[in-house]
């Protein structure tokens, strides 16, 4: 067909026509009052885009472990020292319930001492010297008697007032005792085991010794004690308490009875210096 034939070129001028068709069908398919979509994969395909959200994404990922990291080191920090604390105390337990049945709370955790710590000073204890046993005052002699006399003088009372013994006794008994051994306590020649115990002196009548002169032969007790002044003067009112109604006999009579003498009126002459010393030890 020649180009210039007038059905080409109808044809020719058709063809528009079919193309305006196809922009309204298409038209009509989006709707008129709807704007066409933006092609998504035109913007995520660009290359700017896509290493933006890869730099994001890494970002974001490190910090994410950066934070789980210091986490788990907090976390690591603070359960350490805990689970070192549970295991002391569970053997601490452990060990008490192996000596003893108790099972009372495992005792607190004893840190040591810091090394910049200064050491607590230790108390001085200022001790006190024993104080010295105070020797017995000794009495003051009277009616003419040494210290020695005096001693033994006072010996006699002491033990008068322990026995609960009238003052008459006291007198009765100091003046036997200064007619027997002159208030002295004396051994004996006969019994030469007499010098062996304290003694101030030495009498030479029998068997007889101690400050009322009285007889181990007799039953008076045996040398040792009868060379105690306190045990001789026990004897001497014990004999004294046997003597039916002797608080009403005179000094004389009373000692003459218990000491059955030679010469039973040679204790009268010591009644007054008796009496005497009696009331100076009793004052």
């Amino acid at each position: 067909m020649h180009p210039d034939d007038p059905s080409a070129q109808k044809l020719t001028d058709a063809h528009p026509s079919t193309l305006s068709d196809d922009a309204a069908s298409t038209e009509r398919t989006i709707g008129r009052h709807r704007a066409a979509e933006t092609p998504r994969r035109a913007l995520l395909g660009s290359t700017p885009v896509r290493v933006a959200l890869a730099t994001g994404v890494t970002c974001c990922l490190s910090l994410v472990a950066v934070a789980t990291a210091r986490g788990n080191d907090d976390t690591a920090r603070t359960v350490e020292p805990l689970a070192e604390a549970v295991a002391d105390r569970a053997a601490i337990a452990d060990e008490r319930a192996s000596r003893s049945l108790d099972r009372d709370a495992a005792p607190a955790r004893i840190l040591p001492p810091s090394p910049t710590a200064k050491p607590t000073p230790t108390p001085t204890v200022v001790r006190k010297a024993p104080k010295k046993p105070v020797k017995p005052r000794r009495p003051r002699p009277v009616a003419g008697l040494d210290q020695a006399q005096m001693d033994n003088a006072k010996t006699i009372v002491d033990v008068g007032l322990e026995m609960k013994m009238p003052r008459r006794a006291l007198v009765v008994a100091l003046a036997t005792a200064m007619q027997e051994s002159n208030l002295y306590n004396l051994a004996s020649d006969v019994l030469p085991e007499s010098a062996e115990y304290p003694n101030q002196g030495s009498g030479s009548d029998h068997d007889s010794v101690g400050l009322f002169q009285q007889r181990p032969s007799s039953g008076w007790g045996t040398v040792a004690e009868l060379m105690r002044p306190s045990y001789a003067a026990r004897a001497f009112y014990t004999a004294l308490n046997e003597i039916p109604g002797w608080q009403d006999m005179s000094v004389t009579a009373a000692a003459q009875a218990v000491q059955i003498s030679a010469y039973p009126d040679a204790y009268a002459q010591h009644e007054d210096r008796a009496t005497t010393v009696a009331e100076a030890l009793t004052a």
